[in-house]
């Protein structure tokens, strides 16, 4: 060092030798650009010696600093230690980093200098390994636990109802009142949580800063991606969500499948809502003073695990569309839509741009699979078809399963009307208008709802009702046809009449189906009973050109009425009528013809049969015993009367 400030003093002389020299006007043009050289010269020495002196000074500097990063080069943790100490090293990490950018600025000609700054270099990646590795196990170690089952996780859940007992072909009346029952969408802020423990944000927070201040970015984004996408996949773990390809979905069995999705649209919304809206948090709160870090951490941790849940979904929107899966794809769509605000919100920026788009395309796909099933349930109506009569002329399970069906799809009205009517190929109705129901349903839209979805459920009905004129032909009884008829009409008008579905159907509907099982319940009357009464008519019961009682006609009257009264009643305790209030006013509609048709002719024509045993022979059933034969009727109960009833 005595040295160098030798060489400074004597460079120091001989430049102020040549300036005085330079102010001398005698001299020749020659001498002066001589001087200007070697002034020049001076100039360059005393630069080289000023660096020579700062890299003799930075040398000893790194030399002290590398001893003490040298020094923690343990499997030790820093951050375990005392914060004294984690203080330390970051100041010495921050003097080597200084000491590089100044040897960066200085003229390194000399090997000797030259090596220094590569020396530099090396401590500098020592210092930034070892940041890595304490960055990565304050990560490890300080997660939270991941507890799905508790708050506010659960506010977060969606409670759908279970469609499949809701469209069961055995009525429910239990299911008016069920709906879907889903949460009001929050802020992501409301459903915060700390993964990683907050008294180690600050730390985590000065490590990142030193190793992206030295230029460390890439490996400081690289364990952080590897710790907490780790983290984002024992998400999916825990909320059951299994990595499974579209092939692997299409194999399923729609049990299991329908199982998968019920998980999925809990996984999914407590993933988003909670989780990933933590995640980003956390990510902001560790990286968020370094835009392009923190977006690219955020992006690359969690989109393997959002294309996960996204290729779930994908998988069954592409999947076979079968109505029994529709309620299900709704519930999808439903809670992916709700979810897109917070989707967009967590990637905002051009790295989370393919996940953004990947979401649209995915609802999109669902969309096309909602409404593609929705017009393959009419087709399957339509395609149903029997070759064998329903035993007992009750409600048919098609017209259970597909009233229940509409029903429970009115609480899916916004999102199927939105669906329908921005989709040009899916007209109004996609029946044709050759067919009679379907031009009754068409002249009766003004007085109801003229929604999409309402074109749509009451052409469903239209095919439902023509597939029924076409099972009634089957019964080879045409009492049975009308019976059939009006059981399932009414069915589906008290379906409407006690539900959402009268908005949808309009009171011109409701009533117009009113008539239309009261029809079918008269023309029952008329096919079962009126041969029976035309044997309790007066004419043809006395003899030709006298006003005298035919015994002969008369207890052939009896006796047909007897044994086709006995047939009605084998037969018609087989056929049920399910509501009770049809049954009961139909019954009674019957007894106000037969009865009183029964006492009237029998109080006229009694007397002139023989009396005592020859009178019980023919009249074996008083109108009290009728009576109560009529209340048996309509009950699904197989009975027979083989021998008359006496009071």
């Amino acid at each position: 060092m005595a040295d160098c400030k030798d060489d400074d003093h004597v460079i120091a002389a001989a430049q102020h030798i040549v300036t005085a020299l330079g102010t001398n006007s005698n001299l020749t043009d020659d001498v002066k650009k001589i001087l200007e050289e070697l002034g020049s010269r001076l100039s360059t020495m005393t630069l080289l010696s000023a660096n020579k002196r700062e890299i003799n000074e930075i040398e000893k500097r790194l030399d002290s600093v590398q001893e003490k990063i040298a020094s923690w080069e343990s499997d030790q943790s820093i951050w375990d230690s005392s914060s004294g100490e984690a203080s330390e090293y970051l100041q010495a990490v921050e003097e080597v980093r200084r000491l590089t950018e100044s040897l960066g600025t200085l003229s390194l000609n000399e090997n000797e200098a030259v090596k220094l700054l590569n020396r530099a270099h090396s401590v500098l990646q020592m210092g930034m390994a070892k940041l890595e590795e304490e960055f990565s196990h304050i990560l490890v170690q300080n997660r939270q636990p991941f507890e799905p089952e508790h708050k506010p996780f659960r506010c977060c859940e969606v409670d759908f109802v279970d469609v499949e007992s809701t469209i069961s072909v055995e009525d429910d009346s239990g299911n008016d009142s069920l709906r879907r029952d889903s949460t009001t969408s929050k802020g992501l802020e409301e459903f915060i949580i700390d993964l990683i423990h907050p008294d180690v944000i600050p730390d985590l927070k000065c490590i990142a800063s030193s190793m992206v201040a030295s230029n460390y970015d890439q490996e400081c984004c690289q364990a952080y991606i590897s710790i907490r996408k780790d983290a984002v996949d024992e998400c999916l773990f825990i909320l059951e969500v299994e990595k499974l390809s579209i092939e692997d979905v299409l194999k399923m069995e729609w049990s299991s499948l329908n199982c998968m999705i019920k998980k999925w649209i809990r996984a999914v919304k407590i993933f988003v809502r909670v989780y990933l809206a933590s995640e980003k948090q956390l990510c902001d709160q560790i990286l968020g003073e370094f835009a392009s870090v923190n977006s690219v951490c955020f992006a690359e941790v969690s989109k393997g695990s959002m294309l996960q849940l996204l290729n779930f979904g994908d998988a069954i929107a592409v999947g076979p569309r079968q109505p029994e899966k529709l309620f299900k794809i709704l519930d999808m769509y439903d809670v992916l839509a709700e979810l897109l605000p917070d989707i967009e919100t967590l990637f905002s920026d051009e790295t989370g741009s393919s996940i953004r788009i990947e979401c649209h395309e995915v609802l999109r796909r669902l969309g096309d699979s909602v409404l593609g099933t929705f017009l393959e349930f009419e087709n399957a109506i339509e395609s149903n078809t029997s070759t064998n009569p329903f035993a007992g002329g009750g409600i048919h399970p098609l017209t259970k399963y597909v009233m229940n069906y509409i029903k429970v799809l009115t609480d899916y009205s916004d999102t199927l009307n939105c669906l329908l009517e921005n989709h040009d190929e899916y007209p109004a109705s996609s029946l044709s208008n050759t067919n009679p129901v379907v031009e009754e349903e068409n002249e009766n839209k003004c007085s109801s709802s003229s929604t999409s979805m309402a074109h749509h459920i009451r052409s469903i009905t239209s095919v439902l009702e023509s597939n029924l004129d076409g099972k009634s032909r089957l019964y080879r009884d045409e009492s049975l046809q009308h019976f059939f008829l009006m059981n399932n009409i009414c069915y589906m008008v008290q379906k409407v009449k006690g539900s959402e579905l009268g908005a949808l159907f309009g009171d011109n509907w409701i009533r117009q189906h009113n008539r239309k099982f009261q029809q079918h319940a008269m023309s029952y009357e008329r096919a079962t009973w009126s041969s029976i009464l035309s044997l309790l008519k007066d004419e043809g019961i006395c003899n030709p050109g006298s006003n005298s009682v035919s015994k002969i006609v008369l207890k052939e009257r009896f006796r047909n009425f007897n044994l086709a009264f006995e047939e009605v009643y084998k037969n018609q305790t087989v056929w049920l009528i399910p509501d009770p209030q049809l049954r009961e006013d139909l019954r009674i509609s019957v007894s106000l013809k037969v009865i009183q048709a029964y006492r009237t002719f029998v109080g006229r024509y009694a007397s002139h049969l023989d009396g005592g045993r020859q009178s019980d022979k023919y009249i074996k059933y008083n109108a009290d015993d009728l009576q109560n034969f009529l209340l048996d009727l309509f009950e699904g109960s197989p009975k027979s009367l083989h021998t008359p009833r006496r009071r």
